[in-house]
């Protein structure tokens, strides 16, 4: 899910013209290192955060059919995440460097859902919305700006806050086959638990349409040889 995402926001920047301007987009750590071997106008998009957004978690399962309506699993139901990225822009001046910078956030403010034809693998699968908010008002529980170029060593910098939620696709638990062979039952006489006769074996031969009432359907049962029904001969 995490590199459809990287790949949807890759598209939206691409839509924006970037590319066309002669501009690299990347995902790298913009460290110290890094910066040095810099040596093109860049756009880095740096991912540093992932946590489950708890409030969008659910429980049960889903069922999935095939195009002739049979079931074939059940999909627990997927697990939301709120990934956040340092945005940055990079070129040899500071006056390009914030209209670089100026161009992306005017791309991102104005999107706050990725668009369909930007999403691939399982997020185009499950069909659900991708939101994403830019440059927002921070909370407390996250880490700050400052925090994280210490933790990469590199000197602080102007840089757009991005944070996107996206499903993860749940688990599927296949289903067995439909039932073709008909149902047997075994009754087995009993006292205190134990068997007091061999018991008996009915069989319903065939699948049937019970039409909503199941077991309690009405069915036509053939009797062993020698038997006969109520009121009428040996079959």
């Amino acid at each position: 899910m995490i590199h459809e995402v990287d790949e949807g926001l890759r598209l939206l920047l691409v839509d924006a013209g970037l590319q066309d301007s002669g501009v690299e987009l990347v995902f790298d750590a913009p460290t110290k290192d890094w910066s040095a071997r810099r040596n093109a106008p860049t756009v880095s998009v740096f991912l540093y955060g992932i946590r489950e957004d708890a409030t969008r978690r659910r429980t049960g399962t889903a069922e999935e059919y095939d195009d002739e309506g049979v079931i074939t699993g059940r999909r627990t139901p997927p697990r939301w995440f709120e990934l956040t990225y340092l945005v940055t822009a990079w070129t040899n001046r500071p006056q390009d460097e914030h209209r670089l910078l100026s161009e992306v956030l005017r791309c991102l403010i104005r999107t706050s859902v990725l668009p369909v034809r930007m999403l691939t693998g399982s997020l185009a699968e499950l069909g659900l919305t991708v939101e994403m908010e830019a440059a927002s008002a921070g909370t407390g529980d996250r880490p700050s700006t400052v925090d994280v170029w210490s933790a990469l060593g590199g000197e602080l910098k102007a840089a757009i806050d991005l944070r996107v939620w996206a499903p993860l696709a749940g688990d599927v638990e296949v289903a067995g086959p439909p039932v073709t062979e008909g149902l047997l039952v075994q009754t087995v006489p009993a006292r205190d638990g134990e068997a007091t006769e061999p018991g008996r074996r009915l069989r319903y031969e065939g699948a049937s349409d019970p039409a909503g009432k199941g077991f309690a359907a009405e069915r036509e049962r053939r009797l062993p040889p020698g038997r006969r029904r109520r009121g009428g001969t040996a079959r």
